[in-house]
């Protein structure tokens, strides 16, 4: 044992070794004040009184620990009492569902807006920004859009591009998860504006409104070929089915039709392994 000589001639330990001593006996009294504590504790707190999915319980009369719904009872923000504002469709005299050409709330500029802007977002890769169909996607081999100004789709009621953005529609899968059902009010809204844009004829200028061709606008903006008949690219087409004239044009293919035969080379015969 090391000691440490002081001037009177005794001899103590080393301070390192009274360290060692004390935090030795420290340790033992708190690993001791542990124990007593533990063995103090209830099992309140691992047997909590509480319900486990899929287990029985004994406080119920039927012992089941997953209680039903109570009925009639509506959960947080799902209450849709506007049957027409959430589906965009109408039980009519038939009993059948019907659409309705009419928006559940003013058309303001506001909705205009927004509709527009969720427009360019989510429609305009395939029915472009003018909506005839013809959008950067399906230039590139994609499947025909509809042509939103066609006459079809123009005597077609506001709340049919409502029911199809929420359901899809033949090669157009829903939108109901990106766009909110105030969005695709909006959508529908700014849909049947951009008709009327589209279609628009000198008589529908207010008096005094100076109208100016769209191909001067281009040049001047140093686009000249922007204002130009769009063409579908057919040698990029994915699938080289016939379009259905009535649905517009351009107009789509088949939304159901046979996909043509595509042709693979069989593989050619692996050789033997050598021995």
């Amino acid at each position: 044992m090391q000691h440490l000589h002081i001037n009177n001639g005794t001899r103590v330990p080393h301070v390192s070794l009274l360290r060692r001593g004390i935090q030795g006996r420290f340790g033992l009294l708190t690993a001791m004040a542990a124990i007593l504590v533990m063995s103090g504790c209830r099992q309140d707190m691992h047997n909590q009184p509480k319900m486990i999915p899929q287990r029985g319980s004994d406080f119920f009369a039927d012992h089941r620990g997953a209680r039903p719904q109570i009925v009639n009872t509506v959960a947080r923000g799902q209450l849709q009492s506007d049957t027409y504002f959430y589906t965009g469709v109408v039980q009519g005299a038939s009993g059948y569902r019907e659409e309705k050409d009419q928006l559940p709330f003013p058309a303001t500029m506001e909705v205009l807006e927004r509709g527009q802007e969720r427009f360019n977002v989510y429609c305009t890769p395939c029915h472009s920004r003018v909506g005839n169909g013809l959008g950067e996607i399906v230039q590139r081999g994609y499947k025909p859009a509809a042509n939103l100004n066609d006459q079809v789709r123009r005597s077609q009621p506001i709340s049919h591009y409502f029911y199809v953005m929420t359901h899809g529609y033949g090669a157009m899968p829903d939108y109901a998860e990106q766009l909110t059902p105030e969005d695709r009010w909006a959508v529908a809204a700014y849909i049947r504006a951009l008709q009327l844009s589209q279609a628009a004829t000198q008589a529908d200028v207010p008096s005094g409104a100076q109208v100016r061709d769209l191909k001067d606008l281009a040049a001047e903006a140093g686009h000249a070929d922007y204002a130009q008949p769009w063409s579908l690219p057919a040698s990029t087409a994915v699938q080289a089915l016939p379009h259905v004239n009535s649905e517009g044009n351009p107009g789509n293919a088949p939304a159901n039709a046979n996909p043509p035969k595509i042709v693979i080379p069989a593989t050619k015969t692996a050789p033997a392994a050598a021995k």
